[in-house]
């Protein structure tokens, strides 16, 4: 038996606004610790005592390809699993491709579904409930893992669940899901023993979905499997038929199967097993202070954070110095644009922020002023009338496409590695304190050529400075805008 993890990596985590953006969300931030949410659940089956196939597949769209591939890349896990979706479904399609992709060439792994913005702090115990679940979906059942609450929560789903299952240590029949309920529901589900918290971690035998997805939502099998008929590889990326897909239902893992496994017992039984490992869907800031490490006041700092007369507090610094002085059962997040403060029991209204900026059309909730790319990263440091200057860091061996500007013109400072510019019909190196001048209008392209990161001051000055300014001739990365 061999066990093939699952990731699902979509979502926008915007009740973590400022520091989670559509373009850079929750599961790419390293919020627990050095590495993200996506890099520890690519290597929590790291260890285990059972079979693991060391390549997870990936499941996310066009916007995160290459951060995802360069996140698994710094841990040394292969990123040749990543699946895109052409628009997004939910998560029982994303199964489904997944399902399809474990199954490709006849195998038939043991998948476990994870999201990939979750927190597990205790791995060890995680393992153990892995393990338990592995052996009952490798005889054939569809099994969830139910979180052992340890208080009335509203802000979850719940699970009921029936009977011991026969031969197992822990594991419950899956009785229901059931939605977010009111405090005096959540007190009587949490005293009653037979309620745990909806996890949305999952495992099953691939064959075993397809045989459950095809059974209660053919529509949805059908449009999946059209969809994985036309896929085509691109480098780390496994690309579906995006015509095909678009017509696929959408529904979660719970409602298009999980829900419905007592009405057809020849599809699989559907078992829960309870998971108590410092577990958390980290849906805001306030569930992150709970999982974070904290000082004797019981504060959490990530970042350059003082300290004084505080309590109960949580401080995200990303850029500077933040000093938090009388704080109590604050949050307080700061990132190179945007600074966020709230009580800790107002937290969910973030998101509230999140809309109102929507609706203006602010792009502060769509990205970072620090911007990745296939080839690196840039920095927006400043602008103004006429001018912006960037500081631009290039991968070793990356390159940027081939392109002109119809608006603006650019200088490049070298700070630091070796840069290879194409300037017109001329191609040249320049080292550290050298620079350049690429005219309006003129086609040029940087690429570094060295074993260091490559990294430049460009100054731009034009009537225009948007980045939609741009018109590709190449591009190693298949990009046409971005």
């Amino acid at each position: 038996m061999t066990i093939k993890s699952v990731i699902l990596s979509g979502g926008s985590g915007t009740r973590l606004w400022p520091a989670s953006r559509e373009t850079y969300p929750k599961q790419l931030l390293p919020l627990t610790g050095e590495l993200s949410l996506l890099q520890e659940t690519a290597v929590r089956l790291k260890d285990f005592a059972g079979e693991v196939d060391p390549v997870p597949l990936v499941v996310t769209n066009e916007d995160y390809r290459f951060i995802i591939a360069e996140q698994l890349r710094q841990i040394g896990v292969a990123s040749a699993g990543i699946v895109l979706e052409p628009v997004g479904r939910n998560t029982a399609p994303a199964l489904t491709l997944a399902a399809l992709a474990a199954a490709a060439g006849g195998n038939d792994p043991v998948l476990l579904v994870m999201p990939a913005d979750h927190v597990i702090t205790d791995v060890e115990r995680f393992q153990l409930a892995i393990g338990e679940g592995a052996a009952l979906a490798s005889a054939g059942a569809l099994v969830t893992f139910g979180i052992v609450p340890d208080h009335p929560e509203t802000g979850y789903g719940y699970i009921r669940v029936g009977p011991a299952v026969s031969g197992a240590a822990t594991s419950r029949v899956l009785a229901e899901f059931v939605e977010k309920p009111d405090a005096p529901t959540a007190e009587r589900y949490v005293a009653s023993g037979e309620y745990f918290w909806n996890s949305g971690i999952f495992m099953m035998k691939a064959s075993v979905w397809l045989r459950a997805i095809e059974r209660f939502n053919p529509e949805m099998a059908a449009a999946c499997e059209a969809a994985f008929v036309e896929r085509k590889a691109d480098a780390d990326f496994l690309r579906v038929g995006k015509g095909a897909f678009e017509n696929c239902p959408s529904d979660s893992i719970d409602y298009a199967v999980m829900e419905k496994l007592q009405s057809a017992p020849e599809v699989g039984q559907g078992v829960v097993v309870p998971l108590s490992a410092g577990w958390s869907d980290v849906g805001a800031w306030d569930a992150l202070w709970a999982v974070s490490p904290k000082d004797a006041s019981g504060n959490s700092a990530r970042g350059e954070v003082l300290f004084e007369s505080s309590r109960n507090t949580l401080v995200h610094a990303s850029t500077r110095l933040v000093a938090a002085v009388g704080c109590d059962d604050m949050v307080v997040v700061e990132t190179a644009d945007a600074v966020m403060v709230a009580h800790k029991s107002h937290t969910q209204s973030v998101k509230n922020v999140v809309a109102r900026l929507k609706a203006e059309g602010r792009s502060l909730t769509r990205t970072h002023r620090k911007v990745y790319r296939p080839w690196g990263w840039y920095d927006s440091i400043d602008a103004g009338d006429r001018f912006q200057v960037k500081r631009i860091v290039v991968n070793p061996g990356a390159k940027l496409s081939l392109q002109m500007h119809y608006h603006r013109a650019e200088h490049w400072i070298v700070v630091r590695g070796t840069a290879e510019v194409t300037a017109g019909d001329k191609v040249f190196l320049l080292g550290e304190n050298e620079s350049t001048y690429i005219p309006l209008g003129h086609t040029h392209r940087l690429t570094n050529p060295g074993k260091v990161p490559l990294e430049i001051i460009e100054v731009q000055s034009g009537s225009y400075l948007g980045e939609d300014d741009i018109v590709r001739f190449e591009d190693t990365y298949g990009r046409t805008e971005g």
